[in-house]
């Protein structure tokens, strides 16, 4: 059986958990990460180097990445339709998972620390203020996207990229802050919360 470990509330292990319940796989989850196992023990930093969740424990076999862990499932289960085998098609998905990790993901982070975290070292107005421009900025640019596909962010149909995609929305509608109005975006919130991994993993509540 897999094992994942990582606490539930990390945004990188819903990815994990959320996926699990799309392919239907039986997993056994330990939490780690802080306020429950430490990361930072040797026995962890055996398995990730990094000290972070999550960690993917497959008959031996370990991998960390949140969004390389999502690739290696969809493929292991032979998942064409989550994580297409076609390298045009392919490329999208990766494209918009490899951009929430490394785009969005940056964008979010001053805002989300100051006003879900309340961290002092997050506390510049001015900082927040450009924070707060930044990631609705980037928030419309996935709204431009879900214009021109009408369903999901790779095309007419959910892949992989909807799950890093769809819980970097739902941190967006949960931040208390002021947002602009993309109706494309509520939508697709909306369409992602009807699929049981999103109301188990994707929008339960944690930002």
């Amino acid at each position: 059986m897999l094992k994942i470990l990582g606490k539930s509330s990390s945004i990188n292990v819903r990815k994990v958990l959320w996926l699990c319940e799309e392919l239907g796989l039986p997993y056994e989850q330990e939490p780690y990460g802080s306020g429950f196992q430490s990361t930072d023990t040797p026995e962890f930093k055996a398995l990730n180097p990094n000290a972070m969740v999550p960690v993917l424990i497959d008959d031996g076999f370990v991998l960390w990445e949140s969004n390389t862990i999502c690739r290696y499932l969809a493929g292991r289960e032979q998942r064409g339709d989550l994580l297409p085998s076609a390298p045009r098609e392919r490329a999208l998905v990766e494209k918009w998972m490899d951009w929430q990790a490394t785009e969005l993901n940056n964008s979010w982070r001053y805002a989300f620390m100051a006003l879900v975290r309340h961290s002092p070292a997050h506390a510049d107005p001015e900082a927040l203020k450009a924070g707060v421009a930044g990631w609705n900025r980037h928030m419309a640019m996935v709204e431009a996207q879900l214009s021109r596909t009408g369903a999901y962010i790779a095309g007419a149909s959910f892949t992989l990229a909807d799950i890093v995609i769809g819980l970097s929305t739902h941190r967006w509608f949960m931040t208390p802050m002021a947002r602009p109005a993309l109706p494309a975006v509520e939508a697709y919130y909306q369409r992602l919360s009807e699929r049981p991994g999103c109301r188990l993993h994707g929008c339960n509540g944690t930002p």
